[in-house]
């Protein structure tokens, strides 16, 4: 008898482990980010680092969102101002974001970086709104309760042709 409750705690800790592996396949960690008040989420397979003291370059004939370039270890990588992109005056007080988007690195000027999370598949909705669309895929409440996060599309940050 001592044998078949032995039997029964090793399924049941097999069971636990099993549904705490099927959570993990089904979150994604999200760098989350504030940019003029503002929660924004970015999948963190896409991020590299985050830089506060940088200098950047000024290039003429780029949209007005586009603030240059920084040379970050002999690379230059072009810096998106998240604010501007919204359409919102400049901040001073900013940090960048570096995210590697299809083997290609770019900046995102940001206000503030809030903290990493992880966050289920499944709770991330669709945009209620088609303009909305071009810079946000999806929206979810943050399981903290402390706002809601807008999922930020890392391809559509840069102009394209």
């Amino acid at each position: 008898m001592s044998e078949d409750v032995l039997f029964a705690r090793v399924d049941e800790n097999d069971s636990l482990d099993m549904a705490q592996a099927e959570e993990a396949v089904n979150t994604s960690k999200y760098l989350i980010f504030i940019t003029d008040d503002l929660k924004f989420g970015i999948d963190a397979d896409y991020v590299v680092e985050i830089i506060t003291n940088h200098i950047i370059t000024y290039l003429p004939m780029l949209p007005d969102f586009v603030r240059g370039i920084i040379n970050l270890r002999g690379q230059m990588i072009p810096i998106v101002d998240m604010r501007r992109r919204l359409g919102k005056q400049d901040k001073d007080d900013c940090l960048v974001i570096v995210l590697n988007i299809n083997g290609t690195q770019i900046g995102i000027l940001v206000d503030a970086v809030d903290q990493m999370i992880d966050i289920p598949h499944a709770s991330i909705l669709p945009m209620p709104s088609q303009s909305a669309q071009e810079l946000v895929s999806g929206m979810c409440s943050l399981p903290d309760g402390s706002g809601t996060m807008l999922v930020l599309s890392c391809d559509q940050l840069l102009p394209h042709d």
